[in-house]
């Protein structure tokens, strides 16, 4: 087994004394299918129990594995006959965001994702997932592409962020992730976004604005990556762990919040496990929304973008307790004496105190 997280180790640990067993019985000639048997049970149970309670932490490192599917080794496995296209035909290509047209079930889409690199040299060439402007740019050339022809656009989000480097910076950055989110909202086609892995900051955002936003079930979504919180917060950015236990990152979090409106199921252990079945789990969901928006005209998807972000945040406040009434509101003749007397006696005690301690520093100071 590789790749395995540290709260993983036990079953690491676990599934090598049935395997040593095993071997060691074929060599020996003893049977211990009985004990063997007693292991793989004690192997499930263990097993249950550490990936149904997978901590906020926990699904920060799952969503940042080194091994978790990018969005070139997920849209080889939801669609088919993707061509990819390049460059934002202002300044470049910017190989953190990939994108171009596919079929999805037989229908044709534009697809757009961040992409992170597998080994060191391609992470580089990649920025780590981290587009400069030209990316955000060229997604949204190739949106209004699709809007012209009147193709559904799915994002599949996986970003610590936009690349916060000088070079970012003198190329319009920030005007390049505003000028995405106010063109994504008025889009006239059906969009849904998936975050597929670490979705963080304006980086994400920029290619976040759908009607649906769907989440894979270990994946994370924040306005700041927990690093950047802990750095603020503490100023220091190894408390992660502490700050992503609070910031609320985690699907099942976004979803009671109404921030997304699907979570994908994953492979027991993570995406990582099982390319395939994380493929085919997002693709299934994938056709279920498109479906649903499918039926609505132009103008109703606009609304139904406007209406989901601008319900974000929504909260109510629960009083607790009634202020008292001002004197100018209170009939005393309609309140009983007793009513009277303990809504005056706060008032009145206080100013009998002031008098008393006024004239004990009189007689004081004479």
């Amino acid at each position: 087994m590789a790749g395995e997280m540290p709260f993983e180790m036990p079953l690491v640990e676990m599934r090598k004394k049935i395997d040593e067993l095993k071997q060691f019985g074929q060599e020996k000639g003893i049977d211990f299918n009985d004990e063997i048997t007693r292991l793989e049970e004690r192997y499930r149970q263990m097993e249950s129990e550490i990936y149904t309670q997978i901590s906020p932490a926990q699904k920060m490192h799952l969503a940042r594995h080194q091994q978790r599917p990018t969005s070139l080794d997920l849209i080889s496995i939801v669609f088919s006959d993707f061509m990819e296209l390049h460059g934002d035909r202002m300044y470049g290509d910017d190989l953190a965001i990939v994108g171009g047209i596919a079929k999805l079930d037989g229908h044709p889409v534009t697809i757009i994702g961040h992409q992170r690199g597998k080994d060191t040299k391609d992470n580089i060439a990649r920025f780590f997932g981290s587009p400069h402007p030209e990316g955000f740019r060229k997604s949204m050339r190739l949106m209004k592409q699709a809007e012209k022809f009147g193709r559904p656009i799915i994002t599949f989000i996986d970003t610590k962020g936009a690349y916060p480097g000088n070079t970012a910076e003198e190329r319009g950055q920030s005007e390049a992730i505003a000028r995405n989110l106010w063109e994504m909202a008025k889009l006239r086609v059906p969009v849904v976004c998936v975050v597929i892995g670490e979705g963080g900051s304006g980086g994400a955002l920029a290619l976040g604005v759908g009607n649906r936003v769907l989440m894979l079930e270990n994946a994370i979504y924040s306005a700041i990556s927990p690093n950047g919180a802990a750095s603020i917060l503490w100023k220091d950015a190894s408390k992660a762990d502490q700050a992503a236990e609070a910031m609320k990152i985690t699907a099942e979090d976004l979803l009671r919040m109404e921030v997304i409106e699907d979570i994908v199921p994953e492979p027991r252990g993570g995406a990582h496990k099982d390319y395939e079945e994380t493929g085919e789990a997002i693709k299934k969901h994938l056709l279920v929304h498109l479906r649903e928006l499918s039926q609505m005209s132009a103008e109703a998807l606009i609304e139904d973008r406007y209406q989901k972000f601008r319900k974000i945040g929504e909260f109510t406040e629960q009083a607790m307790g009634t202020l008292p009434a001002s004197r100018s509101e209170v009939n005393i003749e309609d309140q009983p004496q007793e009513e009277l007397q303990s809504d005056v006696e706060p008032i009145l005690g206080n100013e009998e105190e002031k008098v008393a301690t006024k004239s004990s520093r009189s007689k004081r100071h004479s």
